[in-house]
């Protein structure tokens, strides 16, 4: 009798696991600039966040900002200082940041990191030709959630 106990319990725990589907690019809600929902249903992982945010063919966050705990050489320089992020903005106000910058900083030269459109004229490779479909996010929902859980760790 205890084991069936032990599997329903089990089934029922998997089955609330499995039931929170990833959030596609194109069903991200805003408030304000802010995504409050996780777009994977689990935390993050900071030290693959700052994998990415180092990763010249991730994220590549470091061409535009200094993060002095990163160890990544040329930092850029173009936008803010991403030292002391969890400080000034919230998780929610984080990962809309980072999924499209352009609902918090309407003049922002980030790309979103998670969006697949519309962009102005999205080119599809170097063929000069305008993409046939919409382009794949930079980066993955659970990408997102890394580097949003990274960025928690900047406090000054």
């Amino acid at each position: 009798m205890k084991s069936h106990v032990v599997l329903a319990a089990l089934a029922a725990t998997l089955a609330a696991t499995s039931a929170f589907a990833e959030v596609a690019p194109t069903e991200v809600t805003f408030e304000e600039g802010a995504v409050a929902q996780s777009l994977t249903g689990t935390a993050g992982n900071a030290e693959e966040g700052s994998k990415i945010v180092a990763n010249r063919a991730l994220g590549n966050c470091v061409a535009c900002h200094v993060i002095s705990a990163n160890s990544a050489d040329f930092q850029g320089n173009i936008g803010p200082t991403l030292d002391g992020a969890a400080d000034r903005w919230s998780e929610a106000q984080l990962r809309g940041i980072v999924v499209d910058a352009k609902h918090t900083f309407p003049d922002s030269v980030m790309p979103g990191m998670f969006k697949t459109g519309p962009y102005i004229r999205p080119g599809d490779a170097y063929t000069g030709k305008a993409a046939p479909a919409d382009l794949p996010p930079i980066l993955t929902a659970a990408q997102v959630e890394d580097v949003v859980a990274y960025l928690l760790t900047l406090k000054e």
